[in-house]
């Protein structure tokens, strides 16, 4: 028996999901990606300028995203206060160690996934 290429089995037990004319399309796909990520690449080597332009655009665009992050912590901290505002003495306390407990657990899987 002729030994079977790795993807065969793949392509076997998705049972018909994956066809062959589906793969060959999204390889096209990813060639003709692939040959204008080339061409634009090939077009901000021959401007320095340019290229600088967009390094920076994006730079600005990186940190546009992280102030957006912060923004919504700082939005979320000030709900947390609110709520905790709205509700009434006696759960306070109760309440306070739920949401310490909850932030631990979230930022310790937080530092877990990036560590």
């Amino acid at each position: 028996m002729a030994e079977e290429s790795i993807v065969e089995p793949f392509i076997k037990a998705s049972g018909g999901v994956l066809r062959s004319e589906d793969i060959v399309i999204e390889a096209v796909r990813d060639l003709i990606k692939d040959e204008i990520k080339r061409y634009i690449r090939t077009k901000l080597e021959s401007n320095p300028e340019l290229k600088q332009e967009v390094k920076e655009a994006v730079s600005d665009f990186i940190e546009a995203k992280v102030k957006e992050g912060y923004a919504l912590m700082k939005m979320a901290k000030c709900g947390a206060k609110l709520g905790m505002e709205l509700v009434p003495e006696k759960l306070k306390d109760e309440l306070a160690k739920e949401l310490v407990s909850m932030f631990e657990k979230e930022i310790g899987a937080v530092i877990d996934r990036t560590g």
